[in-house]
């Protein structure tokens, strides 16, 4: 057996979900997520990757050939 890691994204809560709005309240609640600090792993696909964009201004993601593109490069 490999000792590798599973493909996908790491994501961490840096940020509080209090004062925006309550469907990103749900997605962060949705991708395991809630308390600031909080990690999960997740898959890297498009269902994915979308609830990320819809909160990336509360998270951080590591993992995947492009964790996080970013506007502009």
């Amino acid at each position: 057996m490999s000792a590798e890691r599973p493909a996908g994204l790491r994501v961490r809560q840096i940020r509080s979900g209090i004062g925006f709005d309550r469907s990103q309240k749900a997605t962060l609640r949705a991708l395991g997520l809630g308390r600031i600090g909080r990690e999960r792993r997740h898959p890297d696909n498009p269902q994915v990757r979308g609830m990320l964009a819809k909160v990336r201004h509360l998270i951080v993601v590591d993992g995947g050939a492009a964790a996080e593109p970013r506007r502009g490069e």
